[in-house]
């Protein structure tokens, strides 16, 4: 199998199955494909629940999905970086591991983004959730600097269906060599 096959909304598209390490997966790149980023953010804002304050999204693949539902709902959006940057004051990491990049990555909240999250009711914005290392590490890193999780987001999730995010759909996990 070379692609997967997926529709959100009115948009379908193949999704290219890659090999990330001892399994494949359907990739999911919303980074230029402005219809299926613009499709998804307007299926994920019907299914958002109420009272949410700011949206928090991992940089990079998901940022595009956090601003266009951010510009549908007018709900500011966070970006949590992978790396701390010399402008950063008083910046919170968390140290994670994602089935895309098999190894440690940080996440890291700009000190200047915390009165955004700080006793706010806020929703993470992700584009895949797949063993929730990701997921996980934004979870405490938000409730560290006070800010209340009450929604995940993601267009899809990945290996396992889970019942803790909302979620447009799933994609499944392929033997390695799927790719080929």
């Amino acid at each position: 199998m070379n692609s997967y096959p997926i529709r959100i909304g009115e948009v379908e598209r193949d999704l290219k199955v890659v090999d990330v390490g001892g399994v494949s997966v359907a990739l999911l790149n919303l980074l230029g494909d402005t219809e299926l980023t613009e499709a998804a953010a307007a299926e994920l804002v019907k299914r958002m629940p109420e009272g949410i304050e700011a949206l928090v999204t991992p940089e990079v693949k998901a940022v595009p999905l956090a601003h266009a539902m951010s510009r549908l709902t007018g709900i500011p959006y966070v970006v949590v970086r992978k790396t701390a940057k010399p402008y950063m004051v008083g910046a919170l990491s968390r140290s994670v591991i994602s089935i895309t990049t098999g190894k440690p990555q940080d996440l890291v909240i700009d000190g200047a983004d915390r009165p955004r999250i700080e006793g706010k009711k806020v929703a993470i914005v992700d584009d895949v959730v797949s063993t929730g290392g990701t997921l996980n590490g934004l979870i405490d890193l938000l409730h560290e600097i006070g800010g209340e999780v009450i929604a995940t987001l993601v267009v899809f999730t990945e290996g396992q269906e889970r019942d803790d995010v909302i979620a447009l759909g799933h994609l499944p996990l392929f033997p390695a060599g799927t790719e080929q």
